[in-house]
Formats: C-alpha cells, structure tokens, sequence
C-alpha cells in the first residue's frame, strides 16, 4: 500500500483534461432527481445503513417527524436511512455562511453537519457514542440534506454555490488509495475514474461541463488526502477521555466535539 503523501502526490499529478475525457466517454447530465441528497427507504438503493438517525436540529427544509417524505406518502423516519456526504471542516463553515445569507439566521456547526455516523457505536438509549473520522452534511427527518429543496419533483441545493467538492463531483470518484467513494460498488468506470449508481449517467456532456467536473475530482481528491494527512499527524489518543460529549470527531483541524467545538486541551 502507498504512503498517504504518495497517493498525495499521484493526485496532484492527475491531468484534469484525462478525467474530463473519461468523464466524457462515461456521459452525465444532472436530472434534478434528487437521488443524492435525499434519505431512503431500506429496499431502495444507497449503501450501507446510516444508523444514526436525523438531527433534533434539523435546519432549513426539514420535514417534522418524517411523515409525507417527498409528497409521496412515503414512510417516516424510523424507516428511512439518511443520506450521508462528508464534508471537510472548512466547507462546513462555508455553508454556514451561505446558509446565514440565504435565510437571513445565524447557522451554527450542528445546523450544518454531524459527525460520521460510520464507525459510531450506540448508548442503551440509542444515541450515539465513540469516535469517527470525518464530518457528514446535517439531515433532516426524512434523512435528505437538511440543505435540499423539492418543489414537482425537481430537487435543488439552497446552498448550491457552496456546496462542498462531494455534492460536486457525484456520481464520480477518482480510485486512489486513501480517497474515498460514494456508497455502494461503481457502475462504471474510465481510466481512474468511477461512476457511481445515477440516472444521470450515459447522457451527453459538454466539453465544457466535464472539464469543470474533472477539475472538482482532482481537487476533492488532492483534499481528501490532505485531510487524511492531517487526521493522521493531529490524531490524539486521550482525547476521548477529556471530552464533554460522547462524541469524538477527529478532523485536520484536532479533535472535535460534536458541535463542532475543540476538545478541551491538557
């Protein structure tokens, strides 16, 4: 297995004009489904289940108590897995910021992610304890982005031009070690490059778009190892022991509180 600053330094080398002609060749054209931002039900697909459930705190767009999920009678939220996109510590604060503009509130950490629940292990009350590795985007309770807006079947992002790389790169991924992938196996796939489960793929895609996208790909992954650099280098051991909460998120920044605030030093 390649050191992290190796696959490091093979992202920063990938020639952004070779992704944008796999993407190319794979096709793409975003159809406003919605499938990427939203919960879903255990029979449909979506990965691994979430186990966490959705924020008391939901945000923007959130729905009470999961009933009339996208206007469809669908099932509440005991029934639903959330969706699930990371974010890096810096894109948290910046959809705060856009979120703050746009509705006119102050946004706060927990309005706007939640540790990883991947790795989270549960209290005999079902809440969640342990440590994790990365930040999600917040849900709300029909497990969508609490970001996520839906009006006749057209979905859209309220914080769209700042959105973090992973809402902007999907369905694609790029295979290097210490990068990571959308939930559930590739579908497709050119050079490095991945797609994942969309219906959006195989449709055509100007020169323009898939150089765009390619350029978020390198960038997300250059960061993505950067952060799992960081993670490595800012790693404490005892911080668990000296932290209010439950909850340990370990970022590039040190480790975290579950609202976002720094673990109390020695």
């Amino acid at each position: 297995m390649e050191s992290l600053e190796a696959e490091l330094a093979a992202a920063r080398d990938l020639d952004v004009a070779e992704l944008a002609d796999a993407i190319e060749s794979i096709g793409f054209e975003c159809t406003r489904c919605g499938g990427c931002c939203t919960g879903y039900a255990p029979d449909e697909p979506g990965g691994a289940p979430a186990g966490e459930g959705a924020d008391e705190d939901d945000g923007a767009g959130s729905t009470e108590s999961g009933a009339g999920c996208h206007d469809d009678g669908a099932v509440g939220d005991a029934d639903r897995e959330p969706h699930t996109a990371t974010v890096f510590p810096d894109e948290v604060r910046r959809v705060a910021d856009a979120a703050e503009e746009a509705f006119g509130e102050a946004y706060d950490w927990r309005d706007v992610a939640r540790p990883m629940p991947f790795g989270l292990d549960a209290d005999a009350d079902g809440d969640p304890v342990g440590e994790t590795f990365e930040w999600a985007l917040a849900t709300d309770d029909c497990g969508d982005c609490t970001f996520y807006e839906e009006s006749d079947g057209q979905g859209a992002c309220t914080v769209h031009d700042a959105r973090p790389l992973i809402c902007r790169t999907y369905p694609f991924s790029v295979a290097l070690e210490g990068t990571s992938q959308p939930m559930g196996e590739p579908v497709d796939e050119a050079g490095v490059v991945r797609a994942h489960e969309c219906e959006g793929l195989g449709r055509d895609v100007s020169r323009e778009d898939a150089e765009e996208l390619a350029g978020a790909l390198k960038e997300r992954a250059v960061r993505e190892l950067e952060e799992a650099i960081g993670v490595r280098d800012t790693y404490d051991p005892n911080a668990r022991d000296r932290a209010d909460g439950d909850v340990v998120v370990f970022d590039s920044e040190g480790p975290k509180e579950a609202d976002g605030g720094p673990v109390r030093s020695e």
